[in-house]
Parts: C-alpha cells; sequence; structure tokens
C-alpha cells in the first residue's frame, strides 16, 4: 500500500492559493482514481482510497494546517504500518522553483517548508518521497503572504500543465518506484 500526501490549508479561504498546490494535484488523482469521490474523516484529514494501476494507494489531505501536517502523517503512517522510506509520497508548494517546474527526490530536508519540517519531525526522518511543485520565488512581497496568495494569470498558465506533469510522475512513483520517476521526470524538467 502506498501513501500519497498533498500539502495544504483547509477550507475555502485556501482554495486555489499557492501554498495549496499540494491538494489541488491530489485532488486531480482522486478523480481519476478513487473508489470513491467522498473522503472520509481519519487521521486529522480527508482520506480517499484509490487504485493505481491496481496498487492500493491512500490519499490524504491533512486538515491541520501547513504547519501540523505530520500529526495526520505519523497517524496514517503507523496505523497501517508502512514504510516512509518506500511507501510515503508527500506533494508540496516549493518557492525556489519556478513556476511550470516541479522535482521530485527520495529524501531531503525541508529547504525551509514548515510543512515539510513538521513531517520530519514526527517521523524521525527525511527518507521519503517529496514531489515539490514550482510557484516562483516571492520576490519582495512578505514569504507569507506570497504562497497564501493566489496565482497571477500568467503563472496559472505554466502552473496548470506541470500539475498534469506531476500526476503522471505520481502514477509512475506508485508503480515504478523513486528512481524510475525521478530517471524519468527530473529530467523532463530540465530541458
Amino acid at each position: 500500500m502506498k501513501l500519497i500526501v498533498g500539502l495544504g490549508n483547509p477550507g475555502p479561504k485556501y482554495d486555489a492559493t499557492r501554498h495549496n498546490v499540494g491538494f489541488d494535484v491530489l485532488d486531480r488523482i482522486a478523480r481519476r482514481h478513487a473508489s470513491s469521490p467522498v473522503a472520509r474523516s481519519r487521521f486529522h484529514g480527508a482520506m480517499v482510497e484509490a487504485a493505481i494501476d491496481d496498487h492500493a494507494t491512500l490519499l490524504l489531505k491533512p486538515a491541520t494546517y501547513m504547519n501540523r501536517s505530520g500529526q495526520a502523517v505519523s497517524e496514517a503512517i503507523g496505523f497501517y504500518k508502512l514504510d516512509p522510506s518506500v511507501d510515503l509520497l508527500v506533494i508540496v508548494d516549493d518557492t525556489a522553483l519556478a513556476c511550470g517546474t516541479f522535482r521530485l527526490r527520495g529524501d531531503g530536508g525541508s529547504g525551509g517548508h514548515n510543512g515539510l519540517a513538521d513531517i520530519e519531525q514526527r517521523l524521525a526522518t527525511s527518507e521519503y518521497a517529496r514531489l515539490r511543485i514550482g510557484i516562483d520565488p516571492p520576490g519582495q512581497v512578505p514569504q507569507e503572504s506570497y504562497v497564501l496568495g493566489r496565482f497571477r494569470p500568467e503563472q496559472r498558465e505554466l502552473v496548470e500543465p506541470a500539475m498534469e506533469e506531476a500526476l503522471a510522475a505520481v502514477i509512475c512513483w506508485v508503480t515504478h518506484g523513486i528512481t524510475e520517476t525521478m530517471n524519468r521526470f527530473n529530467r523532463r524538467q530540465t530541458a
């Protein structure tokens, strides 16, 4: 079983914000692969079951707000006795990457992202896959205001196809693992 977690903040106030791009990608996966369109409230989040190429997969959107995402993730990992280094993929926004790009890694630090930092603290490891979706650097705008803001139209034009490509990368990760997925998709991002 695989656990795919999209990070974001719950509630309509945060819909379509840059910080919720993880939720947006997870919603795309759910629309295409979930066994039911109705999410269940579990592990301090909303969870749906999915079948991706016959692989049992759980899709989780933590409802704890970004800075406490680790609570939901650690509860799900513990309950299902999953190995984070093999079974967990976290989808998250990244201000260090340009809109229209993403990067997949099998481990690493939080890069200053509070959601990833909380997950690492709760799991006591940084060895889990993360898919970082580029949202552009904030420039002169304070970071918190920037990530909680909505994409400008020209950014949205770049982010939409990147989220579709990220969806394909997630499916590859489920079916072929982290190394194959990084080889296929990270190269596309730099070409």
